[in-house]
């Protein structure tokens, strides 16, 4: 008999082994969810492309205009159309080529290539807050996935309490509300199953869309190893870390430079465009067989920028703010960064602290209450109130401890997307 029970507790270990190192074979890890997105992802393909297109601009604007080539009949006879009735009747081949004035290309190209810089830039945004948005997801399933295990271990729990209520009350030394008590808060946790079941399938799809895979696609994280929160470096050295890293900051000096290109090629309007052919033109012989010299002809032409105030000054003018629109726009931005990392140290820190309270003060002391409690209860020194209520604050602390862990790792994604670097660690 002995022999038996342990060849069917080693079978189950075995199933269970099985079973656990299954799931663990088709887990969805953080780091496979943020290779799918980078891989995956519609959005971040999307402005990749943009970027990508508008690298194809600067050499298209700094090329001169193609060259015009022109094919004419001049000075036709109407009563005949004989080319060779008229002296002057020719047939004319001529080729033309607009000039901008000296710098305007090169100005040109230099707006342009400060604009593909910073669509570059962007696309390296873009990357960083996606990979924040797979790991906030991520992590958030992980707390809904947790909160639903300690849900279903205070649910064992009040079932046991149960059944000793049920079995005090049948020998005459309990209460039939202790039965009822516990039974209620059954339902209430059956109801946060509910509640957090359906928040579960809602994060499952918002990390299927990320990953571009279907929103129904079934997600399983299986063990994550946890290790300790670490320690992050000063606030003002990741001030520094993002003024020198962050792309949103890379993009928009790239837009002040395209900017003052801009300027540089409003104020060049005030000169002339220029303009170039040459025309070469056959005539026949006379009819009397007389010889006709074919003629050469040279055209140089120009704009005359004489409605300045108007128009030449205006532009100027409006570049002037554009360019100071572009500095104001970095300077806000760079104070939102600073904002956005004190944010999120904050949080950080915070959340942290309250983990480690957690761990080892908090949940330490309340599973030790419950544990007295019980104890107490059985022996009819604690009502079955206390009882019940420490179990569900330890619930609380609980579900509090995996919460608070999850807004420190979801903090720390929002922090290396905010500085735009990974060794944000100390």
């Amino acid at each position: 008999m002995v022999l038996f029970k342990r060849w069917v507790q080693f079978t189950l270990c075995l199933a269970l082994f099985g079973t656990a190192h299954a799931e663990n074979a088709h887990a969805l890890s953080l780091q496979a969810a943020l290779d799918l997105a980078l891989r995956n992802n519609p959005s971040l393909a999307e402005i990749n492309a943009r970027s990508e297109a508008m690298a194809f601009i600067p050499s298209q604007v700094a090329t001169l205009p193609d060259p015009v080539i022109s094919f004419n009949a001049l000075n036709l006879p109407t009563d005949s159309f004989d080319l060779d009735q008229e002296n002057m009747t020719q047939l004319q081949a001529g080729l033309t080529q607009a000039i901008p004035f000296p710098g305007k290309l090169r100005l040109r190209g230099e707006g342009a290539s400060h604009e593909a810089k910073a669509a570059a830039h962007n696309v390296t945004e873009a990357r960083w807050f996606l990979l924040r948005d797979v790991k906030k997801t991520w992590w958030h399933l992980f707390y809904l996935d947790h909160a639903l295990k300690i849900i279903a271990a205070n649910q064992g729990l009040l079932k046991q309490f149960v059944d000793i209520a049920q079995t005090k009350y049948q020998v005459g030394q309990g209460l039939q509300q202790d039965v009822l008590l516990a039974q209620l808060e059954l339902s209430k946790l059956l109801d946060n199953t509910l509640s957090l079941q359906a928040a579960r399938d809602a994060v499952r799809a918002r990390l299927n869309r990320l990953i571009d895979r279907s929103a129904d696609q079934v997600i399983s994280l299986g063990n994550v190893q946890l290790g300790d929160l670490p320690n992050i470096k000063a606030e003002s050295e990741l001030f520094i870390y993002a003024d020198n890293h962050r792309a949103l900051l890379a993009a928009q000096r790239q837009s002040v430079q395209a900017a003052h290109s801009r300027l540089a090629l409003a104020e060049k309007g005030f000169y002339p465009d220029v303009n170039i052919g040459a025309f070469y033109s056959v005539r026949d012989d006379m009819p009397n067989g007389q010889e006709r010299a074919d003629f050469l002809s040279l055209r140089l032409s120009m704009n005359m920028p004489i409605f300045t105030d108007s128009k030449q000054q205006k532009a100027v003018d409006q570049r002037h703010k554009e360019v100071l629109q572009k500095k104001f726009s970095l300077r806000d931005k760079s104070n939102r960064v600073r904002s956005e990392i004190s944010t999120a140290y904050s949080q950080y820190q915070q959340s942290k602290q309250q983990v480690q309270l957690f761990k080892t003060g908090i949940i330490p002391q309340a599973r030790q209450t419950v544990a007295s409690m019980l104890a107490g209860y059985q022996v009819d020194k604690v009502d079955f109130l206390n009882l019940v209520r420490s179990q569900m604050t330890l619930y609380n602390y609980e579900t509090q401890y995996w919460k608070a862990l999850t807004k420190a790792k979801q903090a720390l994604a929002q922090l290396t997307a905010v500085v735009g670097k990974e060794e944000i660690y100390e």
